[in-house]
C-alpha cells in the first residue's frame, strides 16, 4: 500500500469520520472519564499540527497530531489508523512525521498519554520502538491505571 503523509486540516468530513472511528475504538477500553479526546475543532487550533495518511486512492487511512504546549514541550495526540491499514507501518510513519515537526519547532521534549489496559499493547510497542520511555504522569492528566505515559527528549 503506497501511503502519503501530509499536514491537513482536521475540518474535513474524512478526518471527522476518522476521529469518530477512533473514539468508538477507545470507548470499550477505558471509562469515559479516562478518555482524553480532542475534537476536530480542537485539533484545528493554532497549537496543533495534524498529519494525515492517505493511500494511493487518496482515502484517509490514519492520522496523528502534535500539540504544542509551550516553547519546549509537545504532545503526541490522536494517533490512529484504520483496521485494514494496521501492521503496514503507517503509525510509525505518522510518528516520524510528528517527531520531525517537533524538531522543526525546536521542541525539547515530546510526551504522550495512551491507554494503560489490555488492548493498547500495539500502541505501547510503537512508542517504545520509536524511542519513547515510560514516565510518570505528564501535563494535567490524572494518575490512573487506565493511562500509561511516555516521553522522549529531542536532540538539540
Amino acid at each position: 500500500m503506497a501511503v502519503t503523509i501530509a499536514v491537513e486540516t482536521p475540518l474535513q468530513d474524512a478526518i471527522r469520520a476518522l476521529v469518530a472511528d477512533l473514539n468508538a475504538h477507545l470507548e470499550p477500553l477505558s471509562p469515559p472519564e479516562f478518555q482524553f479526546q480532542m475534537t476536530a475543532e480542537q485539533m484545528a487550533g493554532d497549537d496543533t499540527t495534524v498529519f494525515v495518511a492517505r493511500d494511493d486512492t487518496r482515502t484517509v487511512v490514519g492520522m496523528g497530531a502534535l500539540r504544542r504546549h509551550d516553547a519546549s514541550l509537545g504532545e503526541v495526540k490522536r494517533m490512529f489508523s484504520i483496521p485494514a491499514a494496521r501492521g503496514t507501518g503507517i503509525g510509525w510513519r505518522l510518528l516520524q512525521a510528528i517527531e520531525a515537526e517537533a524538531g522543526r519547532q525546536k521542541l525539547e521534549r515530546l510526551v504522550l498519554e495512551t491507554g494503560g489496559t489490555e488492548g493498547f499493547e500495539p500502541a505501547w510497542a510503537l512508542y517504545e520502538r520509536a524511542g519513547f520511555t515510560r514516565c510518570g504522569v505528564v501535563l494535567d492528566y490524572p494518575d490512573s491505571e487506565y493511562s500509561r505515559f511516555y516521553e522522549m527528549m529531542l536532540p538539540r
